[in-house]
């Protein structure tokens, strides 16, 4: 069975992602961004509302590039350490070089940082110049698994490079096909033979109130228990 994670904002899209036939959350905030690290009350509710062991949390300092100085790599540490006090299974991160390599001496502290925890190695990935040649450096650094759309904006698109990023894994780490899928991209990513898809299953609501000149948009994005259901059925298809 090919593993399904599910973006979450919020304990209630942890619940909602669960509850309809998810295996795990990433929680993240500000999607809209890229996502951001979550706050502490977040990831704690989201723990207390399916659990520790099926959330991995995004810790990514502020959107933009990957490329960190000394205090956002200090403060990625600490909000690992944070995350994982509460109970979190996992931890996604991700760090380049200038060059756009990966930075291993960064995702080396963070994974002493994230103790047992799994540490997922995000889409930082997909702008580094050779993603499959990474494969080998993040095994060699303690990554879990990669968040990869292969290089591409959708990983729909980038099944080639995920196949053969499995195939240089070798099943030493996981590879997870994650960016712009759809429900239809699913079994063209099994067939790829990646070991988990991630999608955000997202529908846009509104409280019915305006946000006013200063609250931005009036929708924000939650959850759909339609799409959870709708993408586990493709994924054990």
């Amino acid at each position: 069975m090919t593993v399904l994670e599910i973006v979450a904002q919020s304990p209630r899209d942890a619940r909602v992602a669960i509850g309809n036939g998810a295996d795990r959350v990433e929680l993240c905030q500000a999607l809209i961004t890229g996502g951001i690290t979550a706050s502490h009350a977040v990831m704690a509710g989201a723990v207390d509302a399916v659990g520790g062991d099926r959330v991995a949390a995004l810790i990514r300092p502020r959107p933009g590039g990957y490329v960190y100085d000394a205090d956002e790599i200090a403060v990625v540490a600490a909000d690992i350490r944070s995350a994982v006090a509460l109970g979190i299974g996992a931890v996604v991160v991700g760090a380049l070089r200038p060059d756009l390599s990966v930075d291993t001496d960064a995702v080396r502290r963070w994974r002493e940082a994230a103790g047992d925890a799994d540490l997922v190695f995000h889409r930082a990935i997909d702008v580094h110049p050779d993603p499959v040649a990474a494969v080998g450096e993040l095994v060699n650094v303690g990554a879990t698994r990669i968040l990869t759309s292969g290089g591409t904006v959708r990983a729909g698109d980038g099944t080639a490079v995920l196949g053969a990023m499995v195939a240089e894994a070798s099943g030493r780490l996981q590879i997870q096909a994650g960016g712009g899928v759809t429900i239809d991209a699913i079994p063209a990513l099994r067939a790829a033979g990646v070991d988990a898809i991630h999608l955000s299953a997202r529908v846009a609501i509104t409280d019915g109130t305006p946000a006013g000149p200063g609250g931005g948009v009036d929708e924000y994005d939650v959850v759909s228990e339609e799409l959870v259901r709708a993408a586990r059925v493709a994924a054990d298809a």
